[in-house]
């Protein structure tokens, strides 16, 4: 009886997909905000390197991208939303103290397990379910904006050209996201570009919409781009050549994120491996070699 039960609990820790198929390490479902991720392609046996073929990427890899997104994100978000302590909790420390010394033993305890639950953080980055290969969803959490992480990240790598990541190639920010119908989708614009021309106040900008559909068919590409483009705030004008505002749409399945961006064009479109090849003049330079470790 007791090796059935320690053989059940060791099923348990090693199973790493539910019931329904999918990994325990991803939620079910894609909620925004927060950023695309495409995994590193490399060259495959069976066929060239392209998204469009389903045995040309690098299987397996996603899992270490999410790892290396929970570790970079939070990295970067440290820097621009850092963490810091409740000032009135620490002032409070000495008469929550005082109070616990008139508690039972079991009360004082009971507290302290409360105290430790409520400090702590819940994550800023949860990777959400895809079932695609090379591709990842990493949702985000306030107060953390998915437009000026990505910016952040990939200046940084123009800057010093050095990526921090092996499996990561190209990254989308999502400022909200809906369900990929007509009506969400417009709502979604109106709350999105809003708010990003309010911002700009008298500013009038030249604009492209930078589209990608992925596994959709319900709405049409050039539909779907009019539908967006009726919604831009009067004064603002297309250029499809070298644009100062670029709206970045990106339909996965039955979900439709969408983002405002500057630079997009001189940041590579958020291809990191782009950027830093651009700036060690053909030569991508990760930490490891950096740092002098070899590449395997």
């Amino acid at each position: 009886m007791a090796d059935r039960k320690r053989t059940h609990e060791s099923d348990k820790r090693k199973r790493k997909y539910r019931s329904d198929g999918t990994p325990i390490w991803a939620k079910r479902y894609i909620d925004g905000p927060g950023i695309w991720v495409s995994c590193t392609l490399t060259w495959h046996p069976s066929g060239s390197i392209s998204s469009e073929h389903p045995h040309s990427g690098v299987k397996g890899k996603e899992r270490q991208a999410v790892a290396e997104c929970y570790d970079i994100f939070d990295s970067v978000a440290s820097e621009l939303w850092p963490i810091t302590e409740s000032p009135v909790g620490n002032a409070d420390s000495d008469s929550d103290h005082d109070e616990d010394q008139d508690l039972s033993i079991e009360a004082q305890i009971a507290n302290e397990v409360n105290a430790m639950k409520k400090s702590k953080q819940e994550p800023r980055f949860v990777n959400c379910q895809t079932n695609t290969t090379c591709v990842v969803f990493i949702s985000c959490k306030p107060p953390v904006d998915p437009v000026q992480l990505v910016v952040k990240l990939v200046q940084d790598v123009r800057e010093t050209g050095t990526v921090r990541s092996r499996c990561i190639h190209r990254l989308v920010p999502v400022t909200a996201s809906c369900g990929a119908n007509v009506p969400e989708i417009q709502g979604l614009c109106r709350k999105v570009l809003d708010a990003f021309f309010a911002s700009n106040p008298g500013r009038k900008f030249t604009y492209k919409i930078e589209l990608r559909m992925r596994n959709h068919s319900v709405i049409t590409r050039p539909e779907l781009i009019q539908h967006i483009a009726q919604c831009v705030p009067d004064g603002h004008t297309v250029e499809l050549t070298n644009p100062e505002a670029f709206i970045l749409v990106e339909v996965f399945k039955s979900v439709c994120g969408m983002s405002v961006v500057q630079g997009y064009y001189d940041l590579q479109k958020f291809n990191m491996s782009e950027i830093a090849n651009v700036k060690n003049g053909g030569e991508i330079a990760t930490e490891r070699q950096v740092f002098g470790a070899k590449e395997t």
